[in-house]
């Protein structure tokens, strides 16, 4: 199982930092020489991510904690067809 780590900050929403890192995984399959599975896995649950998560809730619960000076983290992960996450404050 695929877990990404997402980190977003005061200048970059959870939604930026997921369309990013979907925008890159793709950009890097589009140019290998060979398929590589943990790089696919990672595109499509981002993907999956980006198409169902509600971006203005986490959008809301991470910002609180980042005004407040504290670090949010992601981690995005598949369980079966269906994307999940969990938020960690530190």
């Amino acid at each position: 199982m695929a877990v990404i780590e997402l980190i977003p900050d005061l200048s970059s929403c959870i939604e930026t930092v997921a369309r990013r890192e979907y925008n890159d995984a793709t950009r890097a399959l589009m140019t290998a020489t060979s398929p590589d599975e943990a790089l696919v896995e990672k595109a499509e649950v981002l993907r999956l991510f980006l198409e169902t998560a509600d971006f203005r809730k986490l959008r809301a619960e991470s910002e609180k904690y980042l005004v407040a000076g504290k670090r949010v983290k992601f981690l995005v992960y598949r369980e079966g067809e269906l994307p999940r996450f969990e938020m960690q404050v530190y």
